[in-house]
């Protein structure tokens, strides 16, 4: 699990540098800033080199202004706006310069991320109109529906913005950030091992994910090799997180299709899975198990965890062709929310959304951290981009994970469960994670005093839906619950 040395850009290079990438077959992954001294902002940039080579890292001076490379990468538009929003910095040209983060109304003294902000200073906020895209052209038979951001049934807020005539839908535009906690800030000034608990909370349903990648980042800074019994330990319980993701998609997919019989057996699958952790955890979402360098305590499956494993999968396989049998639900899937391989590649896809479009990235397997580089998985990856290839590319990881479990656990070495783990002062590490989503980042660095100065997340989830606009434009009203479901998106992942 590497990345290579971080490589020192000038402003004026970076475009010439996006478009190489682009032109040798690499993808831009995140971006992010951070002050490497109290008045020193630096850029980040995080890319995939072609094939499976160290993902390559590039940092820039952002004090003397920088350009943006949406117009190259376009999944970058939102980490510049997100730069923009929380650290003040512009960037020259950028196709879509609206605030992303702060909403109207939102007036800060300096930007959140500014070292000057005041600590105990909440964020000023003022009566405003919101502002409302503008479509062109006649717009006299438009109407405009606002759909949130209390939605019933729904925990998490957000506004969607629909343009619609009849029940076309001309064009989407969601409003996100609602309920925007700051976790990257509540980072700052922990030691680092307090951070594995904070990344844990970030997303619930991530929780084992975060913290994994959370953790990995700190020890690729500390330079620290954790034990092989906690790396295959490690991915049982990753493969665990999937599972119990994956069958909640089920029984909420089915939910929107009108599928009663197929929401309700998705969801008990689902709780079963989560019992199946709590016995061999004690935690449901998989909390409380990783530290810095290892596990904090061992786990030893008993055979009857084995046979529980072996119980679910031949329900699920069941189900599933349950699923792939009942015409209703096909209908309602197939060629509902087309993304296709090039839109999902130019906008960020992750996980099962890029791999149903064709595009065939796992970071379990390019670029390989816990045990997987023993225990490579199987990938799936569909080419019709469409709901019904997302829900396959799940149904063949459900398969996949019940298998890499039992695989890891039948090779489980024994020995020590944790190494020393201590990253010194003025160190960075990247993390990194291929969670239910798709691709979690984390890119920690530590300060002179051997605390937390900066922790930047990228979350599957911000990355997808950045994508799910543009399989909502030119859809109907009919279908829009069921793609967004097929997405398996969530708000508090995004919103962080």
């Amino acid at each position: 699990m590497t990345a290579s040395p971080p490589a020192t850009l000038h402003p004026a290079a970076l475009k010439d540098a996006a478009i190489n990438l682009l032109t040798s077959g690499g993808r831009m992954q995140m971006a992010y800033a951070w002050y490497r001294a109290p008045h020193e902002l630096e850029l980040r940039y995080v890319a995939s080199l072609a094939g499976r080579a160290p993902f390559a890292v590039w940092r820039c001076d952002a004090d003397g202004g920088v350009p943006s490379l949406a117009n190259t990468w376009p999944l970058l538009g939102w980490y510049e706006r997100e730069i923009t929003d929380l650290f003040g910095l512009p960037f020259a040209d950028h196709p879509q310069p609206q605030r992303l983060v702060l909403h109207e109304g939102a007036n800060p003294v300096c930007p959140p991320f500014d070292p000057d902000y005041p600590a105990d200073l909440p964020l000023r906020i003022e009566s405003t109109t919101q502002t409302i895209p503008e479509l062109g052209g006649d717009e006299s038979d438009v109407q405009l529906l606002p759909f949130g951001p209390v939605r019933a049934d729904v925990f998490e807020s957000a506004e969607f913005l629909f343009f619609y005539v009849g029940e076309a839908i001309l064009h989407y535009h969601p409003r996100l950030f609602f309920k925007h906690r700051g976790m990257e800030k509540r980072f700052e000034g922990l030691p680092p091992e307090r951070g594995v608990v904070l990344a844990e909370r970030v997303s619930g349903v991530g929780s084992l994910a975060h913290a994994l990648a959370y953790c990995q980042a700190v020890e690729a800074a500390a330079d620290c090799e954790v034990p092989p019994r906690a790396r295959f330990l490690r991915v049982v319980l990753a493969e665990l997180e999937r599972l119990y993701n994956h069958l909640h998609y089920f029984g909420h997919l089915c939910h929107t299709t009108t599928l009663k019989v197929g929401e309700a057996e998705g969801k008990l699958l689902e709780e079963r899975a989560k019992q199946l952790n709590t016995r061999l955890t004690g935690s449901r979402f998989l909390r409380s198990l990783l530290c810095l360098g290892g596990l904090r305590r061992d786990l030893a499956p008993k055979p009857w965890f084995a046979a529980e494993l072996d119980a679910l999968g031949g329900e699920f396989a069941a189900y599933a062709r349950h699923m792939e049998n009942t015409a209703s639900h096909l209908d309602r899937l197939i060629t509902t929310g087309k993304l296709d391989r090039r839109t999902a590649f130019d906008q960020g896809a992750t996980g099962p959304v890029d791999r149903a479009s064709g595009l065939d990235r796992d970071l379990r397997r390019d670029h390989p951290y816990a045990a997987y580089a023993e225990l490579p998985p199987q990938v799936a990856v569909r080419e019709e981009g469409d709901a019904h290839a997302r829900a396959q590319v799940r149904m063949a990881e459900v398969e996949a994970s019940i298998a890499l479990i039992k695989r890891a656990l039948d090779a489980l070495p024994d020995g020590p469960l944790r190494a020393d783990c201590t990253a010194p002062p003025n160190s960075d590490g990247l993390g990194w994670a291929e969670t239910p989503r798709g691709t979690l980042f984390y890119a920690v660095h530590v300060g002179g005093d051997g605390k937390l100065a900066r922790v930047k997340i990228k979350s599957p989830s911000f990355s997808n839906w950045r994508v799910f606009p543009f399989t909502v434009h030119d859809s109907n009203m009919m279908d829009y619950a069921i793609n967004e479901a097929s997405f398996g998106l969530t708000i508090a992942g995004c919103d962080r």
